[in-house]
């Protein structure tokens, strides 16, 4: 398939103001980030401190989050590609609210089991799935096309503030006032996202034809896999979080082994993921006006290869602030590229595929991580974790040649609207 032509009247632009409908958008994707992260934080403590469950328990409630990604992903982008695509949010939201709430009543009346807390915690990610998949295909409705860059920027900011200080905020509150408060207080933020989505406005879509869910599945994985720039982008996402996984798998053991942290410096370097996340985003609309989209969205992975390059430095020098550095770079660089890729990929789906699209996104990407886990596992008992480190810079090496050497660097504006009858909501 060829890209749609260039139109160089489309530059991004990230200083014009977003409409009402979008920053009521924004304020409920920054309430539901806020309410997953304060939850994912929430639900390890639970299970240690208050369940009793160690490394095993832990490990099998994170596994039981991620299932509604690599099951539910394609059933949510078919439906929203058929549904009214902030009622889908809501509802979703709303089952996040209930699913959280009954943690804290379930513990209240002593219901509460490391089962009961998996399946809960499962139920709950439904509301993340359906954001994560559905709000890409909601942004192109409510904004005009050259300011996609900036409300993807915006929305991508709530996400790394809500990274950055989720975890904080849960282990406050589980000190302060116990794991159920914690939860209760996710619930209302949940809530409060999907109250915010029923003001939005969302034109009017063509109705659907027949019925063919997994015709309709394999057209959209037809129109990525044939598009020069989506299948190069799916390939970059797969080989970045194997590789980042990878480390992940290895990287406490590494940093107590090798670099001689503590638990205290582990967390100040974990923190600096955080900070370059909010760094990144900060930064966007500014590099968004100065590259091109191409470059922007290949900035990502290279800068992801300087972070590998910082630790690998340190199996050389032992310093934590190349350790620091290098997780700084992890959170600051895929940034730009989220912001970059989903706003290309946003321009040149047709409006009929988005949801489809972004679930065939969401999907390799989250496919990826168990994957990344288990070979860092395998390679951190056979070869020790210094091994994981020079595996995981070899695959951000070849995830970034994947971009680099597609035609996406290439891309200097975004193409023509796939259709021209749809118009940004204005409300």
């Amino acid at each position: 398939m060829d890209p749609r032509p260039l139109s160089p009247a489309a530059p991004l632009s990230p200083a014009a103001p977003l409409s009402p409908a979008f920053r009521r958008l924004a304020r409920s994707n920054l309430a539901a980030q806020s309410a997953e992260q304060l939850a994912l934080a929430a639900v390890p403590l639970t299970a240690v401190l208050a369940l009793g469950g160690g490394t095993g328990t832990t490990g099998a409630l994170a596994f039981v989050q991620t299932l509604p990604f690599l099951l539910l992903a394609l059933p949510m982008g078919l439906l929203a590609d058929r549904v009214d695509r902030r009622r889908l949010m809501a509802s979703a939201e709303w089952v996040r609210a209930a699913a959280l709430l009954a943690i804290p009543v379930a513990a209240w009346f002593g219901w509460l089991s490391v089962p009961l807390l998996a399946l809960l915690g499962c139920i709950a990610a439904i509301g993340t799935l359906a954001f994560t998949v559905t709000a890409p295909a909601l942004v192109p409705a409510l904004v005009d096309r050259p300011l996609l860059a900036a409300a993807n920027g915006r929305l991508e900011l709530a996400r790394s503030l809500a990274y950055a200080g989720g975890p904080a905020l849960a282990g406050a509150l589980v000190a302060w006032a116990g794991a159920p408060v914690a939860f209760a207080v996710a619930a209302v933020l949940s809530a409060w996202a999907a109250l915010l989505l029923t003001g939005i406005p969302e034109p009017a879509r063509a109705a659907p034809g027949a019925r063919r869910p997994l015709a309709e599945i394999a057209e959209g994985a037809a129109f990525v896999w044939r598009h020069p720039w989506l299948r190069p982008i799916v390939a970059t996402a797969i080989g970045w979080n194997i590789a980042w996984f990878v480390l992940q798998a290895a990287y406490v053991p590494y940093a107590v082994d090798l670099l001689g942290l503590t638990a205290a410096g582990i967390g100040m370097t974990l923190a600096a993921y955080g900070i370059g996340m909010v760094a990144g985003a900060v930064l966007a609309p500014m590099i968004a006006g100065r590259l091109p989209i191409g470059r922007m969205i290949a900035v990502g992975p290279l800068v992801s290869v300087a972070a590998a390059a910082c630790m690998l430095a340190s199996l050389r020098w032992p310093q934590p602030v190349l350790a620091g550095a290098s997780m700084f770079l992890f959170g600051a660089g895929p940034i730009l590229w989220t912001i970059g890729q989903v706003t290309l990929r946003q321009a040149a789906t047709p409006p009929a595929l988005l949801g489809r699209v972004s679930a065939l996104m969401t999907m390799a990407t989250f496919g990826a991580r168990p994957l990344g886990a288990a070979i860092g596992g395998l390679a951190g008992v056979a070869w020790g974790p210094g091994a994981c480190v020079v595996l995981a810079a070899a695959g951000f090496v070849i995830q970034a040649a994947t971009i680099l050497l597609s035609a996406v660097p290439r891309v200097r504006t975004l193409p023509e609207p796939a259709d021209a009858a749809l118009q940004p909501v204005r409300a």
